[in-house]
């Protein structure tokens, strides 16, 4: 989504940040939903990405790319209402790999998933991860060895229930238009 989003603004990854942050939160009622290549939370394999809100004060650069940023997180916030609807309760959300160097990122997330993000020290987490469950593994133990601990950020900002809210909303009508079809 970013990616895609930089390239059609013509920036790099920072200029999109910067665009981003330089919008108002809510990105002038510009509403992107993400799923351009389908999604599977929720289960829309064929769904292509949508842009809802265009008028010819919301389609600004900063606006488009401020709605990419808060359509990801949302799209996001849906998959931990999913996790919720199983009894799932997350207190935090851990940010790691690229868009964690990003400031608009940075900045939405907490925002958006009205709790506090942890963005630990970079590092190469999926290898590691897979490494401290073989090193588990191979230790024969029924618990996990100790590991010393990162430096971590912790994230947060004011929460922002109505950029979900009009996300939601959309999703919903676009899922239903989806699943018509």
């Amino acid at each position: 989504v970013l990616d895609a989003t930089a390239r059609l603004l013509g920036v790099d990854h920072a200029g999109l940040s910067a665009l981003a942050l330089a919008a108002e939160p809510g990105a002038g009622g510009l509403v992107h939903l993400p799923y351009l290549e389908g999604e599977r939370t929720p289960n829309l394999p064929t769904a292509t990405g949508s842009l809802e809100g265009m008028t010819l004060g919301s389609m600004t650069r900063e606006n488009l790319a401020r709605a990419a940023v808060e359509g990801l997180w949302c799209l996001l916030h849906g998959a931990l209402d999913a996790l919720r609807a199983q009894g799932i309760a997350a207190r935090s959300v851990t940010l790691v790999g690229g868009g964690a160097q990003s400031e608009a990122v940075r900045a939405v997330a907490p925002a958006v998933l009205g709790m506090p993000v942890t963005v630990p020290q970079a590092a190469e987490y999926v290898a590691l991860g897979a490494a401290r469950q073989a090193a588990w593994v191979l230790s024969g133990h029924a618990e996990p060895p100790g590991w010393a601990s990162v430096t971590s950020e912790v994230l947060e900002g004011e929460h922002r229930p109505e950029i979900v809210d009009r996300y939601r909303s959309l999703a919903f009508e676009y899922a239903q238009r989806v699943r018509e079809a």
